[in-house]
């Protein structure tokens, strides 16, 4: 006998679920304000020869290809299931923050390797440019991270946006602070090793996201719950003698599920004890899509993959 709850119980999840639906104000303006400032970023760095700004640009340009594709999963994820997805298109929102992370490596990665050219030939650069457009970029991606940090605890697709404006906010400040130092102490060399640093300091805070979303792309239980715990709970219910075949899934950036096979030999304890169950995973785990399957005895379905299989 198998039941499936999308809790109507969880209501104390309900905006965490659905958390994207309310951030599609933030990308449009996160959007236009970055496009605006990579043109003048462009035109500012060529005029001033400064790498560090024609890399900002750069890193700024791949932002906005950033925010374009996690606005692009947040609509696609409301797609409706069909016959042909029947979880509709929710995990395009875990993909997106991969290939965020994924952007932000590899431009930083160029960023080192060109930093390691202009070092061994330093050019003088128009340290006032700099500042003037450094300090609009603190403004603007400081504006822009805002925008998304109360989402960015609970979706790591808001946290891969939040995370590429926070992290220009930090560039644009050392993009600052190397044009106020140059123009004091005229030092060449300081363009390119401010954009070593800005790199280095970027993959630093980018490799938690992409190993994250490398995780839930392979099914990985989603950060923050223990399946020994769930497992644990699961077999503390009324009934249960046994839990087996156990699975722990994100459906999607803000949506967990989970399948387990619950043995109870006095049989079906009816709906009120199930919709109790699935109440107990929503509020203590964050498990909005559960589906159990009651069985009088253990039966082995051949499933070796499962995790409570070996505990």
């Amino acid at each position: 006998m198998t039941d499936e709850h999308h809790n109507p119980l969880a209501s104390g999840h309900g905006a965490h679920s659905h958390a994207p639906a309310s951030f599609d104000r933030a990308f449009l303006i996160g959007i236009v304000l970055n496009v605006t400032f990579v043109i003048v970023e462009l035109i500012a760095g060529w005029h001033a020869d400064s790498l560090a700004l024609l890399a900002d640009a750069g890193h700024n340009l791949s932002d906005v290809a950033g925010l374009l594709l996690a606005w692009g999963a947040v609509l696609m994820g409301r797609r409706i299931p069909d016959q042909h997805y029947t979880y509709g298109w929710r995990r395009a929102s875990i993909l997106a923050a991969f290939v965020n992370a994924m952007i932000l490596l590899i431009a930083m990665g160029l960023l080192i390797w060109e930093a390691a050219h202009r070092l061994q030939s330093p050019v003088p650069i128009e340290g006032g440019v700099v500042m003037i457009v450094a300090a609009i970029g603190v403004v603007i991606n400081s504006m822009t991270a805002a925008l998304f940090m109360s989402g960015r605890r609970h979706d790591i697709n808001i946290r891969g946006a939040y995370l590429h404006m926070a992290a220009d906010a930090v560039v644009s400040m050392g993009v600052l602070c190397a044009g106020l130092i140059y123009m004091w102490q005229g030092w060449l060399w300081l363009d390119a090793v401010v954009s070593l640093v800005i790199a280095m300091v970027i993959i630093f805070g980018t490799w938690g996201l992409f190993r994250e979303s490398i995780h839930l792309l392979f099914d990985g239980v989603p950060e923050g719950i223990d399946l020994v715990a769930v497992a644990a709970c699961l077999r503390s219910q009324t009934g249960v003698t046994e839990v087996h075949d156990l699975h722990v899934w994100a459906m999607s950036t803000t949506e967990t599920a989970l399948t387990a096979h619950l043995v109870m030999p006095a049989g079906h304890p009816g709906d009120a004890a199930m919709e109790a169950i699935a109440h107990v995973l929503a509020h203590e785990f964050a498990i909005t899509h559960p589906t159990l399957q009651i069985e009088f005895e253990k039966h082995d379905h051949g499933c070796q993959m499962a995790f409570s299989n070996v505990i």
